[in-house]
Order: C-alpha cells, then sequence, then structure tokens
C-alpha cells in the first residue's frame, strides 16, 4: 500500500457517515387513519362519453352568470368580502328572511363540515341514514364525532321512526337528507313535521336539501315555514344542482339567528372567492330562466323513469332528485362497466345499486338502451342478452 493513500477498509471509514437514529414523523390523530373514502362521480373526459355520474345539470351557465363571471374576474387582486354580504342579503331575501339567519360557504359540503364541528366533541354521535350522503362519515370522523347509521327503508326512504328511536344522551345532531342522495326519495312535509316532534330540542336537525328544487310530491317539504316553530332545525342549500354552480362551490345555510352568528365566526375568513359570490348573485336573480332548466330535467326525469318502468324496473322508487336509482346490488361495478362502454358514466355503490344523472336527452337514451339489455339479459337467466352486455341483475 502507497504511503499516503487510505486502503479499502480505511476509505470505508471515511465515506460512510454514522447512522443516525431515525427521527419519528408527525402525527395525525387516529381517527384520520380509518377514514372512509370519498369516491368522485367518473369524469366522462374522453371523447364521446357522456358525464352523469356526478348530478350535475346538463346546461351551460346562463349568460347573466357568464357576464357576472367576466366582470369579477377584473377584480380578482382584490380580496371578496369576508363573509359575502351582499350574497348573504340576497339569499336572505329571496326566502324572506334576514340577513342574521344566513350562512355562506365554500360549498354545502364546507358549511356541513363547519356546522358538525361546531356542534361535536371527541365521542358525540351524528344519525344519519345511510345508505346517503357519502361526504357525512368523513365529516363526522374528522370532527371527532361517532356515525350512528340507520338503514334505509327497502325501498330507498329515511326510516324515521328508527332514526328518532337512535337517539341517545351522546346525540348531537340528527341529518336528513331529502331528496335523499343517492336513492332519491323524499319525505314529506307532515312525516318531517312529525319527527321533528320526537327530536329533543338540544338536538340539532340537519335538513340537507341539495335537490329541493326537483321535487314534485305531493307534499313537499316546506322548510322555512318551521323554521319560526323548532329553533333546532338548520336548513343546508347549494348552488352547485338547480344554479349549475357546481365548479364554483357555494353553499349555505339558514337558521336561528344566534347559532349562524357564532358559525358565521368560526369559519373560514374569505371562505367564499369573488367570482363564486358575483355568480351565486347573478344565478340568484334568474329566477325564471332556473326555473325553466329545471322544469325541463324535470320532464326529462319523468320520460325517462315512464320507460324504465315499462321496461321491467318496478323497484326504482318515485326518485324526486334530477337522478335516479338502480339497487342493482352486487351487480353495480358490472353495470357501470358496461355504461362506460356504452358512452356514459354512472356512480355505482359497491354491494348497493347505481345512480345516474339526468343529463341531456342523447346520454339517457344510451342509458334506457342498456337497462333494456339488462333486463333482457336478466329474464334469459343467463346473465347476458343476446349481445353480450349486461350482468347479473339482481333486483
Amino acid at each position: 500500500m502507497v504511503m499516503g493513500i487510505p486502503g479499502p477498509s480505511e476509505l470505508d471509514e471515511v465515506q460512510q457517515p454514522a447512522q443516525e437514529p431515525e427521527r419519528p414523523g408527525v402525527r395525525l390523530r387516529e381517527a384520520l387513519s380509518t377514514l372512509p373514502a370519498y369516491v368522485p362521480g367518473a369524469s366522462g373526459a374522453s371523447p364521446g362519453v357522456f358525464k352523469l355520474s356526478s348530478n350535475e345539470v346538463p346546461y351551460p351557465p346562463l349568460p347573466a352568470v357568464l357576464a357576472a363571471i367576466a366582470d369579477a374576474a377584473e377584480d380578482i387582486n382584490r380580496y371578496p368580502q369576508m363573509y359575502a354580504d351582499r350574497l348573504t342579503h340576497a339569499i336572505a331575501a329571496h326566502h324572506d328572511q334576514v340577513a342574521d339567519r344566513v350562512l355562506v360557504g365554500n360549498g354545502s359540503v364546507a358549511v356541513a363540515e363547519l356546522i358538525i364541528r361546531a356542534m361535536c366533541e371527541p365521542g358525540d354521535e351524528v344519525v344519519y341514514a345511510w345508505r346517503s350522503f357519502e361526504a357525512y362519515p368523513i365529516l363526522v370522523q374528522v370532527a371527532g364525532g361517532t356515525s350512528v347509521q340507520v338503514p334505509n327503508t327497502a325501498d330507498g326512504r329515511h326510516d324515521l321512526d328508527a332514526m328518532a328511536a337512535a337517539i341517545g344522551e351522546r346525540t348531537r345532531m340528527v341529518i336528513v337528507c331529502t331528496p335523499n342522495n343517492p336513492t332519491g326519495a323524499t319525505i314529506s312535509h307532515s312525516e318531517l313535521v312529525a319527527f321533528l316532534e320526537k327530536v329533543p330540542s338540544d338536538v340539532m336537525v340537519l335538513l340537507d336539501e341539495a335537490y329541493v328544487h326537483f321535487v314534485r310530491s305531493e307534499d313537499p317539504i316546506d322548510a322555512f315555514s318551521l323554521l319560526p316553530v323548532y329553533k333546532n332545525l338548520v336548513i343546508l342549500r347549494t348552488f352547485a344542482k338547480a344554479y349549475g354552480l357546481a365548479g364554483l362551490r357555494v353553499g349555505y345555510a339558514v337558521g336561528r339567528r344566534r347559532l349562524i352568528r357564532t358559525l358565521r365566526t368560526a369559519s373560514t375568513p374569505f371562505g367564499v372567492n369573488a367570482i363564486a359570490q358575483a355568480a351565486a348573485l347573478a344565478a340568484i336573480e334568474q329566477d325564471a330562466a332556473v326555473g325553466a332548466r329545471v322544469a325541463a330535467v324535470v320532464a326529462e326525469r319523468e320520460r325517462v323513469l315512464g320507460e324504465l318502468r315499462a321496461q321491467g324496473w318496478d323497484d326504482i322508487g318515485d326518485p324526486q332528485g334530477n337522478f335516479f336509482w338502480l339497487p342493482l346490488g352486487d351487480a353495480a361495478g358490472t353495470f357501470a362497466a358496461d355504461a362506460l362502454a356504452a358512452g356514459v358514466t354512472v356512480r355505482p355503490f359497491a354491494g348497493d345499486g347505481v345512480r345516474v344523472t339526468i343529463g341531456e336527452p342523447e346520454a339517457n337514451d344510451i342509458v334506457l338502451e342498456l337497462t333494456k339489455r339488462w333486463v333482457r339479459g336478466a329474464s334469459s337467466g343467463n346473465g347476458a342478452d343476446e349481445t353480450g352486455v349486461g350482468g347479473s341483475l339482481q333486483r
């Protein structure tokens, strides 16, 4: 070995740094490690594929809304109104309420999250029907609460008697989703009143009416008439559905003044961006145009439901949202795959069924052709019709 040049063993000692003990990583709350996943509707990004998986309206924004967005875009270097004051007053006037009763947020999901966080200490319970909106169990668990899920009736409706019976000493909230997402079933005004009479006054009832504009039932809920009587009632609504602003995220809650005032102080500052505020303000002033679009969706829904019943789908209930529910059980995934192959995306719920949005008539016709093939495949007893499309129809 040449003097001054380290040998192999000496080189290893020079080049290898000392092993440091592994440092522990940051620790999140244990409850977050078991959160259920929220699965968004599949995108219809492929050319020629219609998206019927996210309960969006099939129409582009109204011209007045587009104009408001363009105007607002010129000032996006400025902060929006912190609590969306102009929009808050417009919503209040629209519902014949005072502005102190209205809380606007970044979509109705964000408003629901704020309310649940404000209501629940660790271990407190939130009662809701299941299956219902996928976000509920996530929001409750993140807040440290405990979900109490009450099974729907066989026709996809809330079992209000069972939900009332599930209220216990730790119950802080009950969520009522009507029309229920994803089954589309509604409860009537008289049923809601009877339920409210059973709920203790210190338990909040959060009435999620995301799809209320599409309801055409015989005894529709008039939620705002109940606010003066039931002070534990909070109404939750959104601009994502009937108003067609799903991409801008605007929702709101209406409740008693003291509650809303406290929630507002706990909300995210500047939580609704300036463009969303402007768009929602323009949209709420377009009653006639929005109403016409809703009426068109409802008419198309009734056409589709009539065709489905004529095909033999006698278990689809009476859906009142801008979607319908096929109770396919374990065949849900197969149906969704067949739908994608046919040119539409739908929303499967593993083991339960498939939710299908009412979209463009052309897209709805694709679905109707697929459901017809599935009925033929089921009646043949081999799980598929002569075209090879279909799966085991479990009804």
